[in-house]
């Protein structure tokens, strides 16, 4: 499935859809929004071959926890096409980053509109932090840092029956936190898992702040090519080195894309908030205001209408 914009549009769009829902309600995921429009506008508009979505366009709610008594039970998987051999499968590994991956659906095409409606709703699949049943996810990960491993160990299993499509892993840099996520292209590499690789939002930054703040993680490039990962590090805000970077050759290798990224990037209002961005709640209605017409001016839009809160 391909649409016909471009990726620059859909990432613009995703920055001004995710911006408009964050005003609305009072705050939101803007900074991952910022540091990562034109990684899921590449993955979903470019990179990725996922087939068309067999889920409703208007997503249906939660149908409850999986068991044997329950048929109705799905994952949000279906958003990114059907589970068939020459398709990519995705998976993104960032829960928090949901607000923004329900943008990048309805902006190519996948979900409608209507859909972001019932974001973090009582009985809504659409939630705030994404689970295994919401729009584009397929298991929760997340700061777990199980992302990995969970894309490592489905591309074995596809490299092994032969299918031709490949895995992605979208990630964030909190998850180099995690030593589950160097085990994981440890093991990529020592089995050959070369239909495996992974896109990494590198903003350095996390929910308590800067990521040295939290935990020093240091050359990761390195490190990743220490594991045996082909490893190439780039400007995220740059599509034709995402589109390089993709097309680097990794035979017998998984490839790991460092995207480095400014988690204000077309939102320059939120350097104010800085080191503080995980997520921005507005401290007053004057704030509101103020950010409200500086950030849709960045982003070539009228001011959203807003309501008091």
């Amino acid at each position: 499935m391909r649409n016909n914009r471009s990726t620059e549009d859909i990432a613009m769009g995703i920055r001004r859809r995710v911006f408009e829902h964050s005003m609305r309600n009072n705050g939101g995921y803007l900074s991952q929004a910022c540091s990562a429009a034109e990684q899921l506008a590449f993955l979903y508009n470019e990179a990725l071959n996922l087939g068309e979505p067999v889920l409703p366009a208007v997503p249906r709610p939660f149908a409850g926890v999986p068991s044997a008594s329950n048929p109705d039970y799905v994952t949000g998987a279906g958003y990114n096409g059907p589970f068939e051999p020459q398709f990519d499968r995705l998976f993104i590994a960032p829960a928090h980053y949901a607000l923004v991956a329900y943008a990048t659906l309805i902006e190519t095409g996948r979900m409608d509109a209507e859909g972001l409606e019932m974001f973090n709703k009582d009985g809504s699949s659409v939630e705030m932090i994404g689970a295994e049943h919401s729009p584009g996810m397929e298991v929760h990960n997340g700061t777990l840092g199980i992302g990995l491993s969970t894309g490592a160990g489905l591309a074995w299993g596809r490299k092994r029956r032969g299918d031709t499509g490949q895995v992605c892993v979208f990630m964030s840099d909190g998850e180099v936190q995690e030593g589950q996520t160097w085990e994981a292209v440890q093991a990529a590499a020592h089995h050959g898992i070369d239909n495996l690789w992974a896109l990494m939002d590198v903003n350095d930054q996390q929910c308590d702040g800067a990521m040295s703040s939290v935990m020093e993680v240091r050359d990761i490039a390195a490190k990743f090519r220490a594991f045996g990962a082909v490893c190439v590090e780039i400007d995220a805000h740059d599509l034709g080195a995402l589109r390089q970077a993709k097309a680097e050759p990794h035979e017998g290798q998984p490839l790991i894309i460092l995207a480095r990224s400014s988690p204000t990037q077309g939102m320059s209002f939120l350097q104010k908030r800085f080191p503080r961005l995980h997520y921005v709640r507005f401290k007053s209605n004057e704030e509101r205001a103020e950010m409200n017409v500086s950030i849709a001016a960045e982003l070539g839009i009228a001011p959203i209408e807003l309501e008091a809160h």
